[in-house]
């Protein structure tokens, strides 16, 4: 079998959001000539192989490309979510993925796209149905939309061992359950690990049949206050004012995160246990005090082996059988942690630029390689790093409001922001009026706290840093 060849200004590996985002707005904003590769049957990346109850954890209106509306602009009025912003469904988003490459990318003449394919790096890929071999010769750039590598339930293998017999499954598998067991064990703390728990619960079962395996507690961001609509303006910007200023007044880290909770900002599962991990997730408070219902928390670390007749942890050991159901949440969503630059040479990795938002960074990044000389790029383009822990919000927070205020000082920038669809945020304070004088105290607020809490950041960063270092 030959060896097919191809030519492209850009070769986008991977189609799921981040992949997609970028492509997007090369198509809009420059005339380049697009191949995509993916290893998927259909774009959309990890949605292919998500769990079928699947939502988004924020708002629709964050998510996607930035020339098509994933949100249809309605409140929840039934639900956990009830209220607030609907959360587009698994089966939702990847509809949605299909139609933007059915319908947009592939009818612009533009844009090649290679399912099912395997990429071999330099150029060459190859197809995991036929075996056809290709190779790109690529005039402009590689982006690797594959770096942020998500995992799954589906794919992922638990680092612990396993006895015969036990009924261990993910939590893809969930709705398959034919006979109800003698209990649930959920694993995992993390987001899986809350939907695991929440779809029980909504289905009837009894809070005090499931126990919960959370190896650290998590800071939660209330997803109240990241709603995109001029309704929820005190809501939304109202918590970045609480956030700066719950920063700028504090004493130490830990004062920090007990002000931000204290003004809504952060929430918790258990008001006597301090979390350490923070992973951005968003909950509502229907769904926190749903989650509270459930008694049997365990907090003994991460599980190490489940034998026939017990869950052997790193800080003890609870009973178990083969009449229990246990299902595996224990993957970790993003597993490539390590910073790299977005421009290096002929190649793009897209990372976070702004936290929480990866399909914003996407599109940010390629406005920027669309629009700026080389060697600017990746000072607009500063990484924002996922977070781990609760140090790691504070990484991500200086990093984050680094680039916005680097953002900030730009005219073009600024009115790029304005027009995005996906920036959330930028045209509900820019549409605040002259009257408004509610909305108006609440940007004082939040302007006037700014500096004063990037200090404060920038301390107790040094702090971090000088205690990891020695």
């Amino acid at each position: 079998m030959g060896l097919d060849s191809l030519k492209t200004d850009y070769l986008v590996v991977g189609s799921g959001a981040v992949g997609m985002a970028f492509a997007d707005v090369l198509l809009s904003e420059t005339d380049a000539d697009v191949v995509i590769v993916d290893k998927y049957p259909k774009p959309g990346g990890h949605w292919n192989v998500a769990y079928p109850f699947v939502t988004l954890h924020q708002p629709s209106a964050f998510y996607g490309v930035s020339s098509r509306e994933l949100s249809k602009g309605t409140i929840d009025k039934i639900g956990l979510n009830k209220g607030l912003n609907e959360l587009a469904s698994g089966a939702e988003v990847s509809a949605y993925f299909e139609k933007v490459m059915r319908e947009q990318f592939l009818p612009s003449g533009r844009v090649r796209y290679f399912p099912m394919c395997e990429y071999k790096g330099n150029g060459y890929f190859t197809s995991m149905l036929t075996g056809a071999e290709y190779h790109v010769e690529v005039t402009r750039k590689v982006v690797d939309a594959t770096y942020l590598n998500t995992t799954v339930p589906a794919t992922h293998t638990p680092n612990f061992s396993i006895a015969e017999g036990i009924r261990f499954m993910p939590l893809n598998d969930l709705p398959k359950v034919a006979a109800p067991p003698k209990g649930f064990v959920v694993i995992g703390g993390g987001k899986t690990g809350i939907d695991a728990c929440l779809w029980l619960l909504e289905n009837n079962v009894n809070p005090d049949d499931i126990r919960w395996i959370m190896p650290r507690d998590a800071w939660f961001l209330d997803r109240k206050n990241t709603q995109p609509s001029e309704d929820f303006f005190e809501a939304t910007v109202g918590a970045q004012a609480n956030q700066m200023e719950s920063i700028a007044k504090s004493t130490s880290k830990d004062d920090m995160f007990q002000r931000l909770e204290d003004t809504g900002v952060f929430l918790r599962l258990d008001q006597n246990v301090w979390p350490e991990m923070f992973h951005g997730a968003t909950i509502s408070h229907l769904e926190l005090a749903e989650l509270q219902r459930i008694k049997q928390v365990i907090r003994m670390g991460r599980v190490t082996s489940i034998e026939p007749e017990q869950i052997v942890l790193e800080r003890g050991s609870i009973p178990t059988g083969s009449g229990y159901l246990h299902i595996d949440c224990s993957a970790s969503a993003l597993t490539n942690l390590e910073i790299k630059p977005v421009f290096s040479g002929k190649v793009i990795t897209p990372q976070t630029v702004r936290s929480y938002q990866p399909a914003f960074s996407a599109a940010f990044i390629a406005h920027v390689e669309a629009t700026y000389p080389e060697d600017e790029k990746n000072a607009l383009c500063g990484v924002v790093p996922l977070p781990n822990s609760t140090d790691d919000w504070i990484r991500l927070m200086v990093a984050f409001m680094t680039n916005q205020y680097i953002w900030g000082q730009n005219p073009e920038i600024r009115a790029w922001l304005l027009e995005n669809r996906l920036d959330g945020f930028t045209r509900l304070m820019a549409n605040v009026q002259d009257h408004e004088t509610d909305k108006k105290a609440v940007l004082a607020r939040l302007r006037s706290n700014a500096m004063p809490a990037m200090e404060k950041l920038t301390t107790y960063l040094a702090e971090i840093n000088a205690s990891t270092s020695i």
